[in-house]
């Protein structure tokens, strides 16, 4: 956002940049997840795009540190390309602390290697890996194993996978009991949001105590952005670029025709609500079984009947 369209509308800062919104759901859950990953075992975090995984991720991590109790440790390869032998890599990577120490290429040389490194640091492990919607079942099969490994010395690891709906959906698959039965699962909901309040306290963040958000947007434009939009990242997203072009017009506050004219009018159909969930073309096309045209016409209603029924 241009600095002069911020002082039109009284901003000390860019809406993106305004600090963590944390309802008392979102305390409660983060503060279970930390006592969790002091357990150890398999941890997933899910939510759709949007609903503030990845600051939620770095908000567990910062607490951690701070409290010196766990190691973390985090995944910072491209998921879909991730196996268990990356994993193992990653940790080798985080727990040596001397130059020289080689990773061993046998997997029984390797996960004794571990084990020593466990003892030396005495002090539980956590394993975070973003974007773990991506990863393979069998990398995900593979993670019990890998805890397995640390718990033989005594030792504790937990390993947090956060990701879209599609990786809780994945867990619940029957063919993935043997992990997703032993995960604990928690679910970033974005009915937990309350858009009027995380608006109200968006403009508070980012405002002085003089500017109101209804000298900012007009009421009727408010309650379309509540009841149009889902998740904190589309209402900073779309807020700015209402406010951007409310600047360029010269209105304030911003009417709702404004507002109405740049919400995208395709925002909540079937493609971006399944997008948002996990499941892009990629996906769909593996679980239908069907080609990138096929799924364009299913997802646009225009399937011929003889392929939509299965």
């Amino acid at each position: 956002m241009e600095i002069e369209c911020m002082k039109y509308y009284g901003l000390i800062k860019e809406l993106d940049k305004a600090d963590y919104f944390e309802t008392e759901y979102y305390q409660s859950m983060l503060g279970n997840i930390k006592h969790h990953i002091k357990a150890g075992g398999i941890i997933a975090i899910t939510g759709i795009v949007g609903i503030g995984k990845t600051v939620a991720l770095r908000r567990i991590q910062h607490a951690i540190r701070l409290e010196d109790k766990v190691f973390v440790s985090k995944s910072l390869a491209e998921k879909r390309c991730v196996t268990i032998n990356t994993l193992y890599t990653e940790l080798f990577a985080d727990l040596v602390t001397k130059k020289d120490t080689k990773v061993p290429s046998q997997a029984g040389k390797r996960e004794r290697k571990l084990q020593a490194l466990i003892k030396e640091l005495n002090k539980p492990i956590a394993l975070f890996i973003d974007e773990a919607h991506d990863l393979h079942h069998r990398t995900l099969i593979s993670l019990k194993h890998l805890i397995e490994t640390v718990q033989d010395v005594n030792g504790i690891l937990s390993i947090i996978i956060v990701g879209h709906p599609k990786l809780a959906n994945d867990l619940r698959n029957p063919a993935l009991e043997e992990i997703g039965a032993r995960a604990k699962v928690f679910e970033l909901a974005s009915a937990e949001v309350n858009n009027l309040k995380f608006i109200e306290w968006l403009f508070s963040s980012c405002t002085n105590d003089k500017v109101k958000p209804l000298d900012i947007l007009t009421e009727e434009a408010i309650n379309l952005l509540t009841e149009r939009l889902i998740t904190p990242l589309q209402m900073t997203y779309y807020i700015t670029r209402i406010l951007e072009k409310g600047y360029q017009m010269g209105e304030k506050p911003v009417s709702i025709e404004m507002a109405r004219s740049v919400l995208s009018v395709n925002l909540n159909d079937l493609e971006p609500n399944l997008a948002r969930q996990g499941y892009d073309f990629s996906v769909l096309c593996n679980r239908l079984s069907a080609g990138r045209k096929e799924i364009r016409l299913y997802l646009n209603g225009k399937l011929t009947q003889s392929r939509s029924v299965y």
